[in-house]
């Protein structure tokens, strides 16, 4: 499969996480769109790293688990980030009861 195809598929799912960050205000659809946007990357890093070493190296089997170890990395962080910003919007709601982002404001008195 081309590499063209890896692209374009990342490219559509990180502007649905930006339109999304950008036009929602719900912070549970806001992480969401953050982790689609993580994982648009995330696909990026595993097609060019699966291409570069199948340039170098046609015969090896394990061509590409750096891009691989870089995914896993990046995954570990973002279950890190999710579990802080649950409970960031737990902590939300049990002050403002709502999950709208507009309302931090509220937080700061």
């Amino acid at each position: 499969m081309p590499v063209n195809y890896y692209i374009f598929l990342s490219l559509a799912l990180f502007a649905i996480g930006i339109v999304g960050v950008l036009i929602r205000r719900n912070a549970i659809t806001f992480f969401m769109c953050i982790e689609i946007m993580l994982n648009a990357v995330n696909l990026l890093l595993v097609a060019f790293s699966k291409m570069h070493h199948a340039k170098q190296a046609a015969t090896l089997a394990t061509a590409g688990i750096d891009g691989q170890i870089f995914v896993f990395f990046i995954m570990v962080v973002a279950a890190a980030e999710v579990s802080v910003g649950l409970a960031i919007i737990v902590m939300l709601f049990r002050n403002v009861h709502s999950v709208n982002v507009n309302f931090l404001n509220r937080l700061k008195h």
